[in-house]
């Protein structure tokens, strides 16, 4: 049974050839045998002398030598090995920090398109499958509006008190008025202003049962859609995914493709993400799960970089991150998803 090593345990020879090893698996996801090795080296060593260090790499369980080649490849347990003490973090690039910035722009947008736009650019830039968990919205409301669109149909807008603005189509009765709407938003801005919808919703929908609250009967129908079009929407953040088809990129198999395929149906379940994500409140900063480190990845071979970002309280209220092959480019990618993360937390406060 092989046994893991950390890398104070590991000769200075042994680190630099196993980081040649993932360097090279990072940019080709093919095995590297010995000779390869032996010329990237930056000391003179002979490939002999290159197969007796991955021998005790492969023996320590950093390594794995596929049964159709000599070459190796690192392990899950050896690609966390690389990230958490050999690999150097690069910076991000200029133009890479210029388009996140661009693209992520408040003006005009609520809460959803801004995360859309966040997560789209992460996807373009990193080539991976990114995702975002939106905030749940268990947050104090500064304001409530009924907004007409035409005939049976009306745009409910929230304002939290951090500012962040959502909105939802709302499909009322035809013979809905105005002054119905402007009814209903007075007599909800009076009852929800300073509170959460949680805390609201249950007063409001006994004073409309016992009829306390003096409504007519059309003005009761609009509060009551618009508080039924917002249930449930604070219990649990929306996950956004964007981005799949980057994760078929590099399969060449049909057992890579049927282990995409798993993910995609974990993904659209979407429990076990959630779960993940919720390890983001856990500690701050960048999160990485590699491989099977996690049940969801442990048959697509996958990893996450994931980030969370957090309110003008300095409370985490989602995260958003990727989801990319093992072999992932960590040392670009973690600063993407960093400064995503917190251009996304900077704009929400």
């Amino acid at each position: 049974m092989t046994r893991s090593k950390n890398v104070v345990e590991l000769s200075e020879r042994s680190r630099e050839i196993f980081r040649q090893i993932v360097d090279a698996y990072v940019e080709t996801g093919e095995p590297v045998g010995s000779r390869t090795l032996s010329r990237r080296l930056s000391v003179s060593l002979s490939p002999a002398t290159v197969r007796n260090v991955m021998a005790d790499l492969e023996e320590a369980g950093l390594l794995i030598s596929p049964h159709t080649s000599a070459g190796r490849l690192p392990t899950a347990a050896g690609m966390r090995l690389f990230v958490n003490g050999l690999l150097e973090i690069g910076k991000l690039a200029e133009d890479e920090r210029e388009r996140i910035d661009s693209q992520c722009k408040t003006t005009g947008k609520s809460l959803e398109q801004l995360l859309e736009e966040a997560l789209t650019t992460l996807s373009g830039l990193s080539h991976c499958a990114g995702l975002v968990l939106a905030p749940k919205t268990q947050v104090a409301l500064k304001h409530i509006e009924f907004v007409p669109l035409g005939p049976g149909r009306a745009l409910v807008v929230l304002v939290s008190d951090d500012g962040l603005v959502e909105n939802r189509v709302l499909e009322l009765p035809s013979e809905v008025t105005l002054s119905a709407l402007t009814e209903a938003t007075n007599y909800l801005n009076a009852r929800l202003v300073g509170r959460t919808l949680d805390e609201a919703r249950q007063q409001i929908l006994e004073e409309l049962e016992s009829h306390k609250s003096q409504l007519d009967t059309l003005t009761t129908k609009v509060v009551a859609a618009g508080l039924a079009t917002w249930a449930g929407g604070e219990k649990s953040g929306q996950l956004i995914v964007r981005g799949q088809s980057h994760l078929l990129d590099d399969v060449t198999a049909l057992a890579d493709l049927e282990r995409i395929r798993a993910l995609f149906s974990a993904l659209e379940t979407r429990e076990n993400l959630l779960r993940l994500l919720d390890l983001t409140n856990l500690a701050d900063g960048v999160q990485i799960f590699i491989g099977a480190e996690n049940e969801l990845f442990r048959v697509s071979g996958c990893s996450i970089i994931v980030a969370p970002y957090h309110n003008s309280r300095e409370q985490i209220v989602g995260a958003i991150g990727v989801i990319g092959p093992t072999r992932i480019n960590y040392a670009r990618i973690i600063p993407l998803v960093d400064y995503t993360a917190k251009v996304v937390g900077r704009l929400i406060g």
